[in-house]
């Protein structure tokens, strides 16, 4: 008799349901996987509406959505060498060749092959996985594993995108967009010591971020954001910003407000955005960069990290939910009214 999981599918807009499928079986190289935290993502939303986040996925409909988990190493593959049954992991989004320049960097999201868990493949939203085995990051014995799982996508990115923009206790960092992401970013960069100062519209969020360390908060439909971040530092602007909205609006102010020279990082996915290039950064020399993921390399560094720092990731994991409330768990997340939502398992 075949062994059946549970396993969330989106069959067609603003619908969850919840299927028996078998669990899966672990290929040449690959691994199966007991999940035990899986976040919901804003990317696993755009499928829930009926949008394609990868134009080369074909029909996802029956894809099990999740790319953002921590669970434990069930099964293993043929010649399976680098983990073994029992190990804890998270779970790296990425599959790529192999054997390209990116994926020998440890920049698999950059491969020309490059497939993601939860788009072109099953994903997290179940209770069994399989990927390959270099999909799997070892999870430090004293790491949780919602912290885990929220230490890929949140942290993970966060991490690289300050690292890359330069943030340290000398700088002042403008965060726009204070959702899961943004609120990562403003644990990140209080964890170098930077001045933090976030914008956004909702004052449940600002109000969280400023309890999470932020050192001001914005509301950009009360003020005028841009001024106030100029005013906040002498006229110069902020040293590095980071932008987590993916509007037109939030997109212009990142780069308004930053100083001359300064380093800007774009982390939310946007299109149709309209911009002044010479007035808003050539002219201004910013260094402006799009920051998506991590380098599956820096794991250890990030989760050292995140543990010598004593990072509160938990703190923006605001909901947990059995996977039998998937529905109730993908509706919540998409209101807003919420940080992450995270499922997880005994």
């Amino acid at each position: 008799m075949v062994k059946t999981m549970r396993a969330v599918k989106i069959p067609c807009e603003d619908t969850i349901e919840l299927h028996q499928v078998p669990i899966p079986e672990p290929q040449k190289g690959w691994v199966r996987i007991k999940m035990k935290a899986s976040a919901l993502c804003r990317s696993d939303l755009y499928r829930f509406h009926g949008q394609k986040v990868f134009e080369d996925t074909g029909d996802e409909s029956f894809i099990t959505p999740g790319h953002e988990p921590c669970g434990i190493v069930e099964k293993l593959g043929e010649g399976v060498d680098k983990v073994k049954e029992g190990d804890r992991v998270a779970i790296y989004l990425a599959i790529g060749c192999g054997h390209c320049e990116h994926c020998l960097s440890g920049n698999t999201v950059l491969c020309p092959e490059f497939k993601c868990i939860g788009f072109a493949l099953d994903g997290a939203h179940a209770d069994y996985i399989v990927v390959p085995q270099e999909c799997c990051l070892p999870l430090p014995d004293d790491m949780d594993f919602v912290t885990g799982a929220l230490s890929t996508d949140v942290a993970g990115t966060l991490y690289t995108a300050c690292r890359r923009i330069g943030v340290n206790a000398t700088k002042t960092v403008t965060i726009f967009g204070i959702g899961p992401m943004g609120m990562g970013g403003v644990l990140i960069a209080k964890a170098l010591g930077a001045r933090v100062i976030v914008s956004d519209i909702n004052e449940q969020r600002l109000a969280l971020a400023k309890e999470l360390g932020a050192d001001v908060a914005i509301n950009s439909k009360e003020v005028d954001a841009v001024a106030e971040i100029k005013r906040l530092t002498g006229g110069r602007g902020s040293d590095c910003v980071i932008c987590c909205a993916g509007n037109n609006i939030a997109y212009n102010q990142a780069l308004d407000c930053a100083k001359k020279g300064g380093n800007v990082a774009f982390i939310a996915e946007a299109h149709g955005i309209t911009i002044d290039p010479s007035a808003q950064f050539i002219n201004k020399r910013l260094n402006v960069m799009g920051c998506w993921y991590f380098n599956c390399c820096d794991w250890r560094e990030i989760t050292d990290f995140i543990l010598d720092q004593k990072v509160p990731l938990k703190a923006i994991a605001t909901k947990l939910y059995d996977l039998d409330d998937a529905d109730e768990a993908f509706r919540l997340f998409d209101s807003g009214k919420t940080q992450k939502v995270v499922f997880v398992w005994d």
